[in-house]
């Protein structure tokens, strides 16, 4: 079995939940908000479903579009908003414009600036990630497979989701240093892996049983 140069250390990781005192009553408050926005909040609005609700599938829409339809009553907005595949946006800045630039023309196409109820307005919560340092460590495909069974979802949501946000690249951490270990087949179908199809645990899933067969 082959051995990697570089072993790869697995991390975990928790999310804190942070309120804000920022709020918003209708749409051109919601989109002039959002576009100061800092990533933390943008980051939370649409990713925390990934994380909360793991066992979910196909995964619920982010937060803006759960709004839009929920409480303004504009399903319109929100089946554009929740058609947006926040995993094809690796970095936050882009997956804002993307948001604010359909909320922004759906309000220039003349639709009516709907009020929510008082109690029901957009409030902002903002993400703060704190990462953790394992002792679990791969050097071959057969500890990376024992360690992908012991991993929190805290653990795969770092690995597999927030490394696309902090490389900007479609990759994960996973398949980089598949790719470094020379399992070029292995470390592309590990990208290809889609948590909104398969969720966290199904991503888990997949992986071992990809390993294990190279392993065999």
């Amino acid at each position: 079995m082959k051995k990697a140069a570089e072993p790869f250390h697995f991390v975990d990781q928790v999310h804190l939940k942070e309120l804000t005192a920022i709020k918003a009553k209708n749409l051109r408050e919601l989109v002039d908000i959002l576009r100061n926005a800092p990533d933390s909040i943008v980051h939370y609005h649409t990713h925390h479903f990934l994380e909360e609700h793991h066992y979910l599938t196909p995964e619920p829409a982010n937060d803006f579009a759960v709004w839009a339809t929920d409480v303004l009553g504009d399903e319109i907005l929100g089946e554009k908003l929740a058609s947006i595949d926040i995993l094809e946006f690796p970095a936050m800045s882009r997956l804002r414009d993307e948001i604010v630039n359909l909320i922004e023309q759906h309000i220039s196409s003349g639709q009516e600036l709907r009020k929510a109820p008082e109690g029901k307005e957009f409030y902002f919560i903002k993400w703060t990630s704190i990462v953790l340092p394992t002792s679990r460590v791969a050097r071959d495909l057969g500890e990376f497979c024992e360690a992908l069974g012991t991993l929190s979802l805290g653990s795969l949501y770092f690995h597999i989701i927030e490394s696309r946000l902090r490389t900007g690249e479609m990759s994960n951490d996973f398949s980089v240093w598949l790719d470094n270990l020379g399992e070029q087949e292995l470390a592309e179908a590990a990208a290809r892996l889609d948590p909104y199809t398969y969720t966290l645990e199904g991503v888990r899933s997949q992986l071992i049983k990809l390993a294990a067969k190279r392993i065999k």
